[in-house]
């Protein structure tokens, strides 16, 4: 997990992003996580701030992934089986926007891709209702305090929502 040379980069949300960071990481291709906040609207935000629910940002996580390795298209399915994108600001026990189900779109081309694999999966019969999963233009990314970066590593057995459900 650390060929940043030819690397790209998705920022996904979808709940706490502890769990999904986990997973993410055990995926070939991926080559860095960085757990962080975004979309929202004031500059420099805590996890004290995001908390309230009222800055707007998402607990979200920055991907760099090799593409050669990992398409854009299959991480974003991983995505869409790691957690439940059809509950709106919600995932499990963690309610609020800031969990919200979200793709941040760094290139039209990513916008493109993540609007036709949404509407797979809202077609596939997987799901028992409409996903509820926002696809926006990525705005600024503010990665997270240290003691947030890779937690369930240096906390094993903590707190985690995330499953990876079977294709």
């Amino acid at each position: 997990m650390n060929d940043l040379k030819n690397s790209e980069t998705a920022i996904l949300a979808g709940g706490c992003f502890w769990g999904m960071e986990e997973i993410l990481q055990a995926i070939p291709g991926v080559a860095k996580t960085t757990v962080g906040y975004t979309g929202g609207k004031i500059l420099d935000p805590t996890y004290e701030m995001i908390c309230t629910g009222k800055t707007g940002h998402a607990e979200a996580i920055e991907v760099a992934f090799n593409p050669a390795q990992l398409s854009y298209e299959t991480l974003l399915n991983f995505f869409f089986r790691m957690h439940d994108p059809t509950t709106l600001n919600r995932q499990h026990g963690d309610i609020g926007p800031q969990y919200r189900s979200a793709i941040f779109y760094t290139s039209d081309e990513q916008k493109q891709t993540a609007a036709r694999v949404k509407a797979e999966w809202d077609k596939s019969g997987k799901l028992s209702r409409p996903t509820s999963t926002e696809i926006t233009a990525a705005t600024k990314f503010y990665p997270a305090e240290e003691y947030h970066q890779d937690y369930l590593i240096k906390h094993p057995g903590g707190y985690s929502c995330h499953v990876l459900r079977a294709e």
